[in-house]
């Protein structure tokens, strides 16, 4: 293995099984030394040790305070339940320490949008793990609608048999995904949204009533509407984006390996209506994992010192804003909702 430059000196709080990839790749990254691993558990972190054969030079701790305090650390990345992200983000930034946080930021707008004001003052990165927007196919996917004319309404839907939260609901545990796409591909955010669900296997958690499935409307500006199917209870695993437009429809299938994205094209003639210059053509991805390359760009962020375009901790304020919305519109029975974005940044 090539030798490290060791430019960022890392902290990783949270090996569950998303903070397990995350420490796969830093591993592998050469601009990254790992220099804490921390998690609650003892026997978690002994078996981390053993499955990627961890030296003393790496810390292994059940304190995430400790590890804030180690020498020459200058970057945490935190894969913990969000209702701990405020608390850890908070004493990193403090710290002068850049920070990669898992999704989403937090379980507020106003508490992200304090995170985000606090990084900026400290002249540091708030990055936010929000993966599916460094998906190649998801970047393949924005310039080809530029091929298929004005984007009239688009679907979505994300489903499996597990696995359950205990702590957040199936919107908050799986919109995040398909709304950052839409917005990503739309390049803008919903003025108003709503929802809808059914709870039965769990009554509560930290965000209120457990929904096992959701159904979400989101309304943009430009008259464009999305609806969003989320469920963890479905024997169905769905992972499925189609984007309606006057020339076609753009479709990314997650459950399609082989060919993830597809353009359908396709449109109506003025007079009759009839379907005319009806294509399939199959977009080339590139071969490359996405977590990967979120790393890389959050290495980049850092060496840098500039706010991702893609993830940064205002984009994942507007996000959280949006599931608000749609948590007060699920509470409201349906009632149409529009996301407080927070305007002031500091």
């Amino acid at each position: 293995m090539a030798s490290k430059t060791g430019q960022i000196q890392l902290a990783l709080i949270g090996v569950g099984r998303w903070g397990t990839h995350l420490l796969r790749n830093f591993l592998a990254h050469l601009q990254i030394q790992v220099r804490a691993v921390v998690d609650s558990s003892s026997e978690r972190l002994a078996t981390i040790a053993q499955q990627f054969n961890l030296d003393d030079s790496v810390a292994l701790l059940t304190h995430w305070e400790a590890a804030l305090d180690i020498k020459g650390i200058n970057a945490v990345a935190i894969a913990t339940p969000a209702i701990t992200h405020e608390t850890i983000v908070t004493a990193a930034l403090q710290r002068q320490l850049h920070v990669l946080c898992e999704k989403p930021l937090t379980l507020t707008a106003a508490t992200s949008a304090t995170l985000c004001q606090l990084a900026q003052h400290q002249n540091r990165q708030l990055f936010i793990d929000h993966t599916y927007l460094f998906h190649p196919a998801v970047a393949e996917a924005k310039s080809s609608l530029e091929r298929l004319g004005s984007p009239r309404y688009g679907y979505a839907a994300r489903t499996n048999l597990g696995p359950v939260r205990y702590d957040v609901d199936a919107l908050w545990d799986l919109a995040i995904h398909d709304i950052a796409i839409f917005n990503h591909w739309l390049g803008d955010f919903p003025i108003r949204v709503q929802a809808q669900g059914l709870t039965w296997l769990q009554r509560s958690g930290q965000t209120g009533p457990l929904n096992d499935v959701v159904w979400c409307r989101l309304h943009y500006p430009s008259g464009f509407e999305a609806t969003v199917h989320l469920c963890w209870a479905n024997p169905h695993k769905q992972r499925q984006l189609t984007v309606v437009c006057d020339l076609g429809s753009l479709v990314f299938d997650e459950m399609r390996p082989e060919s993830p994205l597809t353009l359908q094209l396709g449109q109506l003639e003025t007079d009759t209506f009839s379907p005319t210059g009806l294509d399939t053509i199959s977009v080339e991805v590139p071969e490359q994992e996405p977590l990967a390359t979120m790393c890389d760009r959050f290495v980049h962020s850092v060496l840098t010192n500039q706010p991702s375009p893609l993830s940064s901790g205002i984009v994942g304020t507007r996000l959280v804003a949006i599931l608000a919305a749609l948590t007060q519109s699920l509470e409201q029975a349906g009632d149409w909702v529009c996301p407080q974005y927070p305007q002031d940044w500091g």
